[in-house]
């Protein structure tokens, strides 16, 4: 990736999401040098990094001539607060990339401009241990060499993925960048499930832990299919048997979360601005 960036890269904020891309970067091989980071408070833990690496903090924006991406990974309420105090780094022609959610390209374009390249992201929290998926977007202005690069920026942090059509960020949204909550909510269930049919609570909720992240793994490594990883642990007739037919009943699992997508889909479109 260093050999690829040839500029600098402006990371906007450093706060979780932020300090998760930096550490990836820098573990993947970026030049430090080639990193500034602007963000009066970051975490410590992101503080201690970016002083361990001795990444460029703060700097006077007039040092910074040669701005090749500007990573905006701000808070969206924040956004259209901070974005004209670095109004000086456009003239660079950067690569904007941002992971602020529920900001459109169009938000972007007010800051940097119609004739900017900009691509609109959606992390997720797994990104946090390197296990993430994004989803991103661009506008007619990126280039093939800036989509490559995005795609290698955002791979420190987990798989990427690309959608042509911004409406589908929303989806996009609902099915990954909230499916974490899901899936810890499933955990939940399944300890209460455990702890309903006899188990002590913190066994229950340890064998539910313990369940879901192996399983998840298991799914990743394997390549396998999730329907084909199903089929493989269900014996006919047997006891997962019996469970999945009250999940895959008409009223089961799949229409409740068809339902909750839905749900999220369109409360991510109202949010959109």
């Amino acid at each position: 990736m260093s050999k690829r960036l040839r500029g600098t890269l402006v990371l906007l904020g450093a706060g979780k999401m932020g300090g998760a891309l930096l550490e990836g970067w820098l573990g993947s091989g970026v030049d430090p040098r080639k990193i500034a980071a602007l963000d009066p408070s970051p975490p410590d833990e992101v503080r201690q990094t970016l002083a361990r690496h001795t990444v460029r903090h703060n700097p006077d924006l007039k040092s910074i001539g040669d701005v090749e991406v500007i990573l905006v990974a701000v808070k969206p309420q924040i956004m259209d607060d901070v974005l004209p105090g670095i109004a000086a780094l456009r003239t660079s022609q950067p690569l904007v990339l941002s992971v602020v959610a529920g900001k459109t390209i169009a938000s972007l374009e007010k800051h940097f401009g119609a004739d900017a390249a900009i691509i609109r992201t959606i992390p997720n929290t797994p990104a946090a241990i390197g296990r993430g998926i994004t989803t991103m977007v661009a506008n007619p202005n990126v280039g093939d060499d800036q989509m490559r690069l995005a795609t290698e920026l955002l791979s420190a942090v987990g798989e990427v993925v690309r959608v042509e059509d911004e409406g589908l960020i929303d989806a996009a949204t609902a099915v990954a960048g909230s499916g974490p909550a899901y899936v810890f909510y499933l955990t939940e269930c399944l300890a209460k499930a455990g702890s309903e049919a006899g188990l002590p609570a913190d066994l229950a909720m340890q064998l539910a832990r313990a369940t879901v992240a192996g399983a998840g793994e298991l799914m990743r490594a394997s390549g396998l299919s999730a329907a084909t990883l199903r089929r493989n642990v269900t014996s006919p007739k047997g006891t997962t048997h019996a469970a999945l037919e009250v999940l895959m009943a008409n009223d089961g699992l799949e229409p409740m979360l068809i339902k909750a997508v839905a749900a999220a889909t369109l409360r991510a479109r109202e949010l959109a601005s």
